[in-house]
């Protein structure tokens, strides 16, 4: 039984949501007697909005059920153990989203559009007035763009607003599907500048969006410890916390242990957030990764930071990496999905280690039991990353030795 709004330890009254064959989900109604680990949520909108799950617990009870959480998948999909844990990677539990999509809609009974995140098991969009997991620069523009968007001529067709935040500046992409006006179009641009934010336009797909203001946009993101920088377009994948990406990168780097001459094979590469911090420490790095568009992002970012290191486009789901190998070492860092077919392919001769970065336990847990059970690895380490705190989401690494 799942109850939401409960903690450990706690008798609460519950009402039933939802019964399956072998477990239940249920929410609290009322907490009968409370654990020393809940504490008042800070976001008044906290239960209605569905960006957060758990800031009714203090940052040791979420990260603790995380951790148990990855050891109970490990044990029961993946039938393996660590031989030891990680410490918890603690990272800022507020201001930390550097990236977001907020819905929007127009609904006039409400007094005109909102903007947010959607309601809980709904489609219908939380009215939002601030949202402090988000950056205070970009929560406090919430009412702006309110404003912003109920004065352009297509504001019920404008369905999100992508926000991305670099270390440089502030990137908010419209998404619309009609044509802007002239009108609209000198709107925005006065936002960007009253607002200090970067605004971008999106017509169709993530590959449409383009700058409005300024014209020539760009972002970045610094791995201080490597002296890297890594520029990015605020419709590409970046890892939504970036302190925490510091930690998660230099941790990575260290577990790999990286010897004189070694080749490095960095899957699901991007556009070459592990893969450059490796070449700084003058690693062998082959970056392959199925997006011909972050391939060419990892190639420029490796030649603004005067790296060297090989990146080629490979659908890493279907094909194998045999004609890029041997590899002394890998990193994998896979989506939801995980990297099933990749584990399986794996030859018997390399790598000797494998440091794996997940943000799905379960597709962990199961590509872990491959590597222990049939590919002669052992799972040496394995922890979890706060990365999103507050939410269900687990972001977990682990370390696999010949």
């Amino acid at each position: 039984m799942f109850v939401e709004g409960a903690l450990p330890g706690e008798d609460v009254d519950f009402a039933l949501l939802r019964k399956k064959a072998s477990h239940e989900f249920g929410k609290a109604t009322a907490v009968l007697n409370s654990s020393s680990s809940r504490i008042p949520p800070r976001c008044p909108h906290f239960g209605v909005c569905g960006g957060c799950a758990t800031q009714h617990a203090d940052s040791r009870t979420q990260m603790a059920a995380k951790q148990r959480w990855l050891e109970e998948n490990l044990a029961r999909i993946g039938k393996v153990g660590a031989q030891s844990l990680l410490p918890i990677v603690y990272g800022p539990d507020w201001g930390y989203r550097n990236r977001a999509r907020l819905s929007v809609r127009r609904v006039p009974k409400k007094g005109g559009v909102l903007v947010g995140f959607r309601e809980k098991r709904s489609t219908y969009v939380a009215d939002m007035k601030e949202c402090p997991v988000l950056p205070d620069r970009v929560a406090s523009l919430i009412p702006a763009l309110k404003d912003l968007i109920e004065g352009l001529s297509i504001n019920e067709r404008v369905p999100q607003v992508e926000v991305a935040v670099g270390d440089n500046a502030t990137a908010l992409v419209f998404r619309h599907l009609l044509p802007l006006t002239e009108k609209d179009l000198s709107s925005l641009r006065r936002f960007s500048k009253t607002s200090q934010t970067h605004v971008w336009l999106q017509p169709g797909g993530p590959e449409s969006a383009q700058p409005l203001e300024p014209a020539d946009s760009s972002l970045y993101y610094e791995l201080p410890e490597f002296g890297v920088r890594i520029g990015f377009r605020p419709t590409e994948f970046t890892q939504v916390n970036f302190a925490v990406n510091r930690v998660l990168v230099s941790r990575a780097v260290r577990l790999l242990d990286l010897q004189p001459g070694e080749r490095i094979g960095d899957l699901f590469c991007g556009l070459g957030n592990f893969s450059l911090a490796l070449a700084a420490k003058g690693a062998q790095v082959i970056g392959l990764e199925g997006s011909a568009s972050l391939v060419k992002r990892a190639h420029e970012n490796a030649k603004a930071n005067r790296l060297v290191a090989q990146f080629e486009t490979l659908d890493l789901f279907k094909q194998g990496i045999q004609p890029y190998g041997p590899f002394d070492k890998l990193l994998i860092d896979p989506p939801r999905e995980g990297a099933v077919e990749l584990v399986k392919s794996l030859p018997d001769a390399w790598p000797r280690r494998i440091v794996y970065v997940s943000c799905d336990t379960a597709t962990l847990a199961r590509d872990a039991g491959i590597l222990v059970h049939t590919k002669g690895f052992r799972l040496a380490q394995a922890g979890v990353v706060n990365m999103f705190p507050h939410t269900a989401h687990v972001e977990s690494m682990a370390l696999f030795e010949r």
